[in-house]
């Protein structure tokens, strides 16, 4: 159905593979416009509770591939010409009404990055090396990372991968709290399954609303506040289950 893309669904759970592996799954606005197409179906697939995002082969993503972009002057503007593939697509994500887990199996790079940053939880392969190149590459990272990085690893750490540049790896990716779990390469994609699982076995309107809450309380100006939407979610559950 795909070009780029295998979806396939377990049980309650669907798990999006990014299938480029010869190229290490680097992106390419055909694998956008597939990425987009595919949340898209799922959004209202009523069997699919949670979503898993992976890479096949020995690579998650290594980042845009520059050699679909041909003689382009500026490799960035292919990408970014496309509004809903990369500005657009970081808050969708980020609001997708299920639960979405990153299960990161080896080198991320550049867009590999930070495509998994609005995903709800991040789970790295051992030894997988994750890289944020764009100070190196003259390009300010999309995706909603100026966002989201700070709110994963408080502002200093965010600024120190940013403005580095730097490569790290899954253990420092942990440490910082870039990612939330490592785990061995051969047992990535069953623990992630576990954990999509055992969120499934509860009621799919309670944890979107769940999600809802916990997005927006990460945000509040106050408790006051987080309580008040708190309560509005709350209005909403029993509006749901009655």
């Amino acid at each position: 159905m795909y070009r780029t893309l295998l979806v396939e669904h377990r049980d309650r759970v669907a798990v999006i593979t990014l299938d480029r592996p010869e190229q290490l799954n680097a992106y390419t606005v055909q694998m956008g416009e597939d990425l987009v197409h595919a949340f898209d179906s799922l959004r209202t697939d009523d069997s699919v509770h949670v979503v898993v995002l992976t890479g096949a082969g020995r690579a998650f993503c290594a980042g845009l591939d520059l050699n679909a972009l041909g003689a382009t002057p500026d490799p960035a503007l292919p990408a970014l010409g496309e509004e809903r593939l990369i500005r657009s697509f970081g808050a969708e994500l980020f609001n997708y009404p299920k639960p979405v887990i990153a299960a990161i199996n080896g080198a991320a790079a550049g867009i590999g990055v930070t495509i998994t940053l609005p995903c709800d939880i991040r789970i790295a392969a051992a030894g997988a090396k994750l890289a944020f190149p764009f100070a190196k590459l003259g390009i300010v990272p999309g995706l909603g990372s100026s966002f989201l990085l700070p709110r994963l690893l408080g502002p200093g750490q965010a600024k120190i991968l940013a403005l580095t540049g730097q490569t790290i790896s899954a253990e420092e990716a942990l440490a910082i709290g870039l990612v939330d779990r490592v785990v061995a390469p051969e047992s990535l994609l069953d623990e992630s399954l576990e954990l999509a699982r055992a969120i499934a076995a509860n009621s799919p309107q309670i944890v979107g609303l769940i999600k809802e809450a916990l997005n927006a309380g990460a945000t509040a100006t106050s408790i006051d506040a987080a309580l008040a939407f708190e309560h509005a979610q709350n209005a909403r559950r029993s509006k749901i289950l009655s």
